[in-house]
């Protein structure tokens, strides 16, 4: 039978409850269970696919195509598991699934209510998580914190879940705070104790709590809050601050964190394989030199909005045992008259321009696309980043003056980004971008070949608007490769220009399968030929 572990959290938001579920999961892999994770959030949207980035942060895409959270990325990069549409659910989801389902008439005339109508529904999408993966364990994350009014029929489904199932199959673990008060230096456990306390109220009665603390507790302070909150001592776990990301899960495991879940479901605690974690700790630790990248982004007063390429590029840098420095440079501060190119990018080894959505800033991403291919600076280019630089290309090399994207000019009479047919027929915008897996063929020969030494690869997508074919060939007699087109509608997935010392461009998202222990080729290419133009 699967077995269930819910990650809450209380007190304030931000304690780290992702990263706290991700070593969870990190460690019952180790152990060699099978593990999947999921993120309940409590917003009420369908998903996050049509919230500003500033406001939300990325999306992530799954490669079923399913737009969640971005705390997905981080499940993703700590448990090395492809996820899936079970992985992330809303209230958003779930309302609309409830309402669509009683207006085809399948509640027999019911009055349709928050239990057990709602309820039922969310129960549904924690065990469609565990049938869907096949995994031995659930990790799922509950949004917001004990006590928010939108999160409550998420607590209740959890509460029945644990009634129904027995303590045998669920394990609850509870985040909080324990802060340390500057004038007396004493560590305060109310606030714990009134999150488990909240907690209790809703019927749900905490296995662990994971303490977020400044430095490690004594056996008194745990002592108390056994008896307050009703948790034995040895399931009281420091969650330390650190330096090291990585360093978290080690942490649990030295206290015993898996091991208590383990002896919970009644499973064998078999030994655990962590020493490949415990080498990425002492790279990460032990990084010499650094490398200094431009990321162009019309979203960089919240790094958030670019989490996962901030992540890629900093596994890359891994690989070179170097540490990568990202210079945040907003693309319409490029769009101002009389900036000197050379100030901005001074100093820097390589121009990343990344994804994005709108008009804005559009001419700024153009400007820092034509800095790269003009000065030989190191250039990736991602999603729109390749749709500027085919832009950037057809004006100041092909020579086509007014060329555009009908995104942001929709009379444009050079359409060098345009939307398929079957685009622009869509009303809705939320879930009909090209969404998650696409298959790429690469021409032998090329850079793209070169890094991924292979022809064929699937990679992750999110985008409406495509190259347009019908510029192929002046493109082609002007210098330009064409080294990855995707094989079924011979939609244009990777550029280069071979003269340059490395100027590359995907359609696709590479960022989302890069990993802290293997980075992606596209990324590991990039910083590579950085460090050489240091």
């Amino acid at each position: 039978m699967t077995k269930y572990v819910f990650v809450t959290g209380g007190v304030v938001s931000g304690l780290g409850k992702g990263i706290t579920a991700s070593s969870i999961a990190l460690l019952l892999k180790s152990r060699g269970y099978k593990v999947f994770m999921q993120k309940f959030d409590p917003y009420f949207n369908v998903d996050p696919g049509t919230m500003n980035p500033i406001q939300h942060g990325e999306v992530y895409v799954t490669y079923d195509g399913c737009e969640t959270d971005l705390d997905l990325g981080h499940y993703e990069r700590f448990i090395d598991e492809e996820l899936n549409y079970s992985s992330n659910i809303t209230s958003g989801k779930i309302y609309s699934s409830v309402i669509e389902k009683e207006r085809r008439g399948e509640y027999l005339g019911s009055t349709v209510q928050m239990v057990p109508h709602i309820t039922n529904e969310i129960k549904n999408k924690v065990f469609e998580a565990g049938m869907s993966s096949g995994a031995d364990i659930i990790i799922t994350e509950i949004g917001g914190t004990v006590g928010d009014i939108e999160s409550r029929p998420f607590m209740e489904s959890l509460r029945q879940i644990q009634y129904e199932l027995g303590k045998e199959n669920t394990f609850f673990c509870h985040c909080t705070l324990i802060p340390h008060l500057f004038g007396s230096g004493e560590l305060k456990t109310k606030p714990t104790q009134n999150s488990v306390r909240d907690l209790r109220n809703m019927g749900i009665s905490a296995d662990a709590l994971v303490c977020r603390v400044p430095y490690e507790t004594d056996d008194k302070l745990k002592t108390k809050l056994a008896l307050f909150c009703s948790v034995p001592k040895t399931n009281i776990i420091d969650s330390v601050d650190v330096n090291n990301i990585y360093q978290i899960p080690i942490n649990y495991y030295n206290q015993g964190i898996d091991e208590i879940i383990l002896n919970q479901f009644g499973l064998p605690t078999k030994k655990a394989d962590l020493k490949y974690w415990r080498e990425l700790i002492e790279t990460v630790d032990n990084l010499k030199g650094e490398v200094n990248i431009a990321l162009v982004g019309k979203y960089v007063e919240l790094h958030d909005a670019y989490l996962s390429v901030n992540e890629a590029l900093t596994h890359a840098g891994y690989v070179y045992n170097k540490k990568v420095n990202i210079n945040w440079i907003d693309s319409e501060s490029l769009e101002k008259e009389n900036i000197d190119l050379k100030d901005v990018f001074k100093g820097m080894n390589g121009i990343l321009v990344p994804g994005g959505f709108g008009s804005r800033g559009i001419e700024g991403k153009i400007k820092a696309v034509e800095y790269a291919r003009v000065n030989n600076v190191p250039f990736l280019g991602i999603c729109l980043g390749m749709q500027v630089a085919c832009i950037e290309f057809a004006r100041n090399v092909c020579k086509i003056e007014d060329a555009n994207s009908t995104e942001f000019d929709t009379l444009t009479k050079n359409p060098i980004i345009d939307l398929m047919a079957d685009q622009k027929t869509i009303i809705n915008k939320g879930g009909t971008l090209r969404l998650g897996n696409y298959e790429c063929v690469i021409e032998k020969g090329t850079l793209a070949y070169k890094d991924y030494k292979q022809t064929s690869i699937l990679e992750r997508h999110r985008h409406r608007y495509e190259f347009n074919n019908n510029y192929k060939e002046i493109f082609e007699e002007n210098g330009m490769v064409f080294s990855g087109m995707n094989p079924v509608a011979n939609l244009v997935e990777i550029i280069e220009l071979p003269n340059h010392k490395h100027f590359i461009a995907s359609q696709f998202h590479p960022e989302f399968k890069s990993r802290p222990t293997h980075a992606h080729p596209l990324f590991m290419s990039f910083i590579k030929a950085s460090i050489s133009n240091k």
